[in-house]
């Protein structure tokens, strides 16, 4: 079954060092990477690195980042029928700091991402209707965001939205139109505005968004792993213990996992377990897309 993976293409341009340079501040960084990302790339990479069909659509600039880009897709084997050139626009960049506690601190330059319509949805309609899941993020249009809502719904595809990077713009009917609804837990202090500095305090902010309608809220926590509540229900499903070394793309690790387990035909709280293994799995190795397992790699991790 087919996912289609709506959303952003970037490049990411990562400097790992010790500490961030503060205001006014030159700092020598220790190494520097440049890899494809973007949350909508990183989650099609992820899903097809662990066996699933991947349509991605999204666009990309008429600059040198381009050409690598819908090579890198290839590579991966996601499909890139939809994914095409917009002229005299920069594709998306994304500089990335990553510290020497492995934290990451990052901007997103959106590029030719902004100018991916409502109008192409329909122009991919025929495709799309054949996918069992759509996937969305917010590096893209709104407006964008919402069509593909409508439309998943209008053919009854079941629909994931990653409220990332968080936005107080996002209708939340909308959201409550999605079968699931995956922040994290900083994305789930923005679009709240309440304190998310433990589990229940967690638990209290995604309470507030369940009763406006959501269906399933999957908070990923980080080393935390994922807290589901759907209903009065709610599980927390913990992360094992790994020596991190990068935590970029993690959360696009556990979505393009999870993707992937349920149009495997997987059951819910299963595929959050296994996404949750899934994205600790990926923080134990350099970049984003870099770090990201195949099916046979992930199975002897996880048996080890």
């Amino acid at each position: 079954m087919e996912i289609a993976v709506i959303g952003s293409c970037m490049v990411d341009l990562i400097a790992y060092t010790d500490t961030v340079p503060k205001a006014g501040e030159t700092l020598v960084a220790n190494e520097f990477a440049m890899g494809c990302g973007g949350k909508g790339a990183n989650q099609a990479v992820a899903a097809s690195r662990l066996g699933a069909e991947v349509l991605m659509m999204g666009r990309v600039g008429d600059d040198a980042f381009a050409d690598n880009t819908l090579a890198n897709f290839e590579k991966y084997g996601v499909s890139t029928e939809y994914v095409t050139k917009v002229p005299g626009v920069s594709s998306g960049v994304a500089p990335i700091w990553v510290d020497a506690d492995s934290q990451n601190r990052i901007l997103i330059i959106p590029g030719a991402n902004m100018h991916l319509m409502p109008a192409d949805i329909d122009a991919a309609g025929d495709r799309l209707k054949r996918c069992g899941m759509i996937i969305l993020q917010l590096e893209i249009p709104l407006e964008t965001v919402y069509a593909a809502i409508e439309f998943g719904n209008a053919h009854g595809i079941p629909v994931l939205l990653n409220p990332a990077p968080a936005s107080t713009a996002l209708d939340i009917e909308y959201a409550c139109r999605c079968d699931y609804f995956v922040p994290n837990e900083t994305e789930l202090e923005i679009l709240t505005g309440m304190p998310v500095g433990n589990e229940e305090e967690i638990a209290q902010a995604a309470s507030t968004l369940l009763a406006k309608g959501l269906k399933n809220l999957i908070v990923t926590l980080g080393d935390k792993g994922a807290l589901w509540m759907h209903g009065d229900e709610r599980e927390l499903v913990t992360a094992p213990s790994v020596a991190a070394v990068d935590t970029t793309g993690a959360g696009d690790a556990f979505i393009g996992c999870f993707a992937s387990e349920v149009a495997n035909g997987a059951a819910t709280a299963a595929a959050i377990a296994q996404a949750v293994r899934y994205a600790s799995h990926s923080v134990t190795g350099k970049g984003t897309q870099t770090s990201y397992a195949t099916a046979d790699e992930f199975a002897t991790w996880s048996a080890g």
